[in-house]
């Protein structure tokens, strides 16, 4: 039954675009977030911590799509440009390396201070509580894609949330993956297998409809996109589990 583990390789029933999946849900989530506060893509600066499967693929899709990098990092460090990175040329140069710093043409810049760069949009890729109440203050982006799990401390939240950045939460920031896991297990289901472009489109209508979605609870009860996202999530737990009742 191979439907009940994901992430296999194409040839015994893997799907095609489940391993750059997070990386598209996060560019997808981007592109949400800059038109709803009005910014262009082509106008959007961003900055990446974490350059990573996740991190990395999501710089190379956001700057094919007109978004300007201006900052990325590694474990060992980071690297800023104002007006741009190339994250082509940054790939070459990490695979011979093994790692971002000391790419040519950029400036040096350490993981911490990363999170402090002028951006319209920061991307926390790598490691959980790297924003905390000693640094939220600090952070001059004015949306947030938590690429990681749990970038973001509870206090730190709170700072954000009161200077009014907007937050995309983790488990729809980054449920790409999770989301071509199921179009995985449905696809070996039936033993039929769709085209990457099919995923592809597929993975954008469902994650274009689940920002929408926790948008409007955000904008009709007045919370923050992290509680109307879990205010949806326990909702539909608790639904079925009064639908359907406990099993066994």
């Amino acid at each position: 039954v191979p439907g009940v583990v994901t992430g296999k390789p194409v040839a015994i029933g893997g799907s095609r675009g489940r391993s750059g999946a997070t990386s598209r849900g996060v560019m997808y989530m981007t592109f949400s977030i800059l038109k709803q506060l009005g910014v262009p893509v082509e106008e959007a600066s961003i900055a990446i911590q974490g350059y990573g499967k996740v991190g990395g693929f999501a710089a190379q899709l956001l700057h094919d799509s007109g978004c300007r990098v201006v900052a990325v990092s590694d474990v060992a460090g980071g690297l800023y440009r104002e007006k741009g990175l190339d994250p082509e040329a940054i790939n070459r140069y990490k695979r011979e390396s093994g790692t971002v710093v000391g790419f040519p043409g950029a400036d040096p810049i350490s993981n911490e201070d990363l999170l402090e760069v002028e951006c319209d949009v920061l991307i926390p890729a790598a490691i959980e509580g790297v924003i905390t109440a000693k640094n939220a203050d600090q952070v001059k982006a004015r949306m947030i894609v938590e690429a990681a799990n749990g970038p973001i401390t509870f206090e730190g939240d709170k700072i954000l949330n009161d200077r009014g950045v907007f937050v995309i939460p983790d488990i729809l920031a980054n449920s790409g993956g999770v989301t071509v896991s199921y179009f995985e297990w449905v696809q070996d289901l039936q033993a039929y297998f769709w085209s990457e472009e099919m995923i592809n489109a597929r993975l954008k209508e469902i994650m274009d409809g689940a920002f929408k979605e926790v948008l409007r609870l955000h904008e009709s009860k007045g919370l923050t996109m992290r509680q109307a996202a879990h205010w949806i999530g326990v909702g539909r737990v608790a639904e079925a589990h009064l639908t359907r009742g406990l099993f066994p």
